[in-house]
């Protein structure tokens, strides 16, 4: 039988296994399997050529029970509502497993902005803002860069809100260059909450990480600044990478220094010095200690999940390992340490952000990295205690205490 891939299928099947353990009351589960809101849009552009494009456009408000809704924007050739719909979920429980006041939604356009002017992908930026500043802001929903996105994109976004609206409003998104109001941190924080999960997750497993190989699928933001930080600070020998042209390996080990220069110079990974050339799917199984997917959804697979040899897997992408997949690790003892958990890093300094903007008070790069280590500290060993309670997975876990949280949320509010 063929694996079902449609990633709001799976996150809806993740969900209701998770009511059944919860013995979630029938009508709070119907209500928590679907969005509250979603919008669909139509933005014309006018590309340099003088002809209008019309994009499809979407945004997703899946549960805003603890707070604001919460989630990126992403700009991708293949984006889906089906998409935008598991990661607005996924946003929904990851904001809960670590524990801040704020819901999920996600936004996405289909478009390839890698083929588009910087002038093109202004208007088109400035397009999405318009669409969707009725609906957004800081009491409502906050949007960030996500794939395809970036702080350049956000600064667009946030002018044509304020220009919309006549005032100085920093807090409507976050991940905003410094001078716009954004947070000291913000730019490697999704790596670097990952690294703080993996630091812990070696712990309980009794694993030296300094020296301990790694192997990363995908080189942008996230996957870059794993490389480097797995590098420095925890002493890992990152000895394979990849982009969506490619992957590389050293056995001795690869500098992020180098392949950033690399990637930087041509746009890609391939034909770094002193490393060879291999394919996506020989990096994800190679033997290593830990194996980082920080590209897209359904990497790993019922098809490839038993090759897979690493001891830990930590999903700095989001919905990168599917339900047959999980079964398999299961059964051959691979650490999972699951996408809303390991990612929550970036969501948690956008919270951060938000308050910044709030008080037009500004901490530190030390000061947010210390609180964001104490909060995915504090989440990762809330999901390891109910995995260990419950015997269940560390996935199944992480959506038990996040599930939980908003049904109680909800609950309380009186809505079902």
């Amino acid at each position: 039988m063929t694996e079902n891939l449609n990633p709001f299928a799976i996150a809806q099947a993740q969900l209701d296994q998770a009511a059944g353990i919860l013995q979630l009351d029938p009508h709070m589960h119907a209500f928590l399997r679907e969005p509250m809101r979603e919008f669909h849009f139509s933005i014309p552009v006018r590309m340099d050529d003088g002809n209008v494009q019309t994009f499809k456009a979407f945004r997703v408000q899946y549960n805003d029970a603890r707070g604001p809704a919460k989630g990126g924007i992403r700009f991708h050739p293949d984006e889906t509502i089906d998409t935008v719909r598991a990661l607005a979920a996924w946003m929904t429980w990851k904001t809960a497993v670590c524990d801040v006041p704020l819901g999920g939604g996600k936004g996405g356009v289909v478009c390839n902005p890698r083929n588009m002017s910087p002038g093109e992908l202004e208007r088109l930026s400035r397009g999405y803002m318009r669409a969707v500043s009725r609906f957004v802001g800081l009491k409502r929903d906050v949007p960030a860069p996500d794939v395809g996105t970036n702080p350049q994109i956000m600064s667009w976004m946030l002018d044509e809100y304020e220009v919309i609206n006549g005032e100085h409003d920093p807090g409507v998104i976050t991940g905003k260059p410094l001078m716009l109001g954004g947070s000291a941190g913000r730019t490697p924080a999704t790596a670097m909450g990952g690294m703080v999960t993996i630091r812990e997750a070696a712990k309980l497993l009794g694993m030296d990480l300094k020296g301990a190989t790694c192997a990363i699928q995908g080189y942008g933001n996230v996957g870059s600044f794993a490389h480097r930080l797995a590098h420095d600070l925890l002493g890992l020998k990152v000895v394979a990478v990849s982009d969506e042209f490619g992957a590389i390996y050293s056995k001795n080990g690869l500098d992020p220094t180098v392949v950033s220069g690399q990637m930087r110079r041509t746009g890609k990974v391939g034909g770094t010095p002193d490393s060879e050339e291999i394919s996506n799917s020989q990096l994800l199984e190679m033997p290593v200690d830990i194996l980082i997917p920080a590209a897209i959804e359904n990497q790993l697979t019922g098809a490839n999940a038993d090759r897979i040899q690493a001891r830990i897997i930590a999903e700095l992408a989001n919905g990168p390992t599917t339900p047959e997949a999980d079964q398999i690790f299961l059964q051959k003892g691979i650490y999972i340490i699951p996408d809303f958990l390991c990612n929550a890093g970036g969501v948690s300094v956008s919270y951060f952000e938000m308050v910044q903007n709030s008080y037009g008070y500004y901490w530190t790069e030390q000061e947010v990295q210390e609180r964001l280590d104490q909060k995915m500290t504090t989440a990762f060993h809330a999901v390891h205690k109910m995995a260990e309670e419950r015997g269940v997975t560390t996935r199944m876990a992480a959506y038990l205490v996040a599930v939980n949280r908003v049904a109680e949320t909800v609950r309380a509010r009186g809505w079902v």
